[in-house]
């Protein structure tokens, strides 16, 4: 079956790193549209970044030039780095895989910015 894992979530002070993956397996998932996407307490689950098979990249503003997505389909991995953090940035942060009507989601991992 698909299972997609996330792991690299923590508590990093503002200003701070973390390095976010999620392995994927059950899908060819170099074929799929990646994407990673958050929720923070008592908020809807928005988009934070997603990558194409072709490797176009998509960020929400509020993280452009802070964070940087990346794949790589040899290892059915995608990445999200991120960089000055922010205590907004705090959410549970979910990986998804997609393609035309199929869509995938991990569980989650969960990310704490302190100020």
């Amino acid at each position: 079956q698909v299972q997609l894992v996330e792991s690299g979530g923590g508590l990093v002070q503002a200003g701070g790193s973390l390095r976010l993956s999620c392995a994927a397996s059950g899908i060819i998932f170099s074929i799929y549209t990646m994407g990673w996407y958050r929720q923070a307490p008592g908020k809807q689950r928005e988009l934070v970044a997603t990558i194409t098979s072709g490797g176009s990249t998509n960020y929400a503003d509020s993280v452009k030039g802070r964070f940087t997505i990346s794949r790589d389909n040899a290892k059915n991995t995608v990445y999200l780095q991120m960089s000055s953090l922010k205590p907004e940035d705090t959410a549970v942060y979910y990986c998804k895989a997609s393609k035309f009507v199929l869509e995938y989601w991990g569980q989650g991992t969960q990310v704490t910015v302190s100020s």
